[in-house]
């Protein structure tokens, strides 16, 4: 069987204990190299360029933490458009840098209990020059999701909508986010079982 991203970014050796895990789960393993290619490899049916695939992907890895995960998106990210933007999206990451989730549960929810403060994070104005508005919505929209998805809203996609986002691409960015959100949890897990972590 062939190793596919999760794998190696994992550094799972074929016929390991852990590898033989993620063996018996041959549907999740296909399912997630899909999901990959879909969102890195495959042409972007929505006009969501690479660069700000990649530059979201570097974005959220450095806000989880896992380093074998972001290294593979930030190499990939100075690959296609240099290593300027890579530093910059690399201090963006550590201005906006937290722990969560947090944030506030709408009014309605019986869940205020649970509301906890935390950074409500926006590109300072030099980068966001730099970076120009619709990447800058992404990032900053990006991390509403990794960190307060309980305050996801329509006023946080009318911000994206403003600055040049359809809809289409609006759903492919949280798609990506998702998934991101997803694929540096199966690293670190598998780390984990391996007794390492990164």
């Amino acid at each position: 069987m062939s190793i596919d991203l999760i794998d190696e970014l994992a550094g799972l050796e074929p016929g390991s204990h852990v590898g033989s895990l993620r063996d018996r789960r041959p549907k999740a393993r296909t399912n997630s190299q899909a999901s990959y290619d879909a969102l890195f490899t495959s042409p972007d049916a929505t006009g969501v360029s690479r660069m700000e695939r990649l530059a979201v992907a570097t974005f959220v890895t450095a806000l989880h933490g896992v380093t074998s995960v972001h290294d593979h998106y930030r190499a990939l990210l100075v690959t296609a458009s240099g290593a300027e933007i890579a530093g910059v999206i690399d201090a963006t990451a550590v201005a906006a840098a937290a722990e969560g989730p947090y944030g506030s549960f709408p009014a309605t929810a019986d869940l205020r209990a649970y509301d906890a403060p935390g950074l409500v994070f926006s590109v300072d104005p030099v980068t966001a020059e730099a970076l120009g508005q619709r990447l800058t919505a992404a990032l900053e929209h990006a991390h509403l999701l990794v960190f307060r998805p309980r305050e996801s809203s329509p006023e946080a996609l009318s911000a994206l909508l403003r600055t040049g986002w359809t809809t289409a691409q609006i759903v492919t960015l949280s798609q990506l986010v998702a998934f991101l959100s997803f694929q540096v949890r199966v690293v670190h897990g598998l780390d984990v079982l391996k007794g390492e972590t990164r």
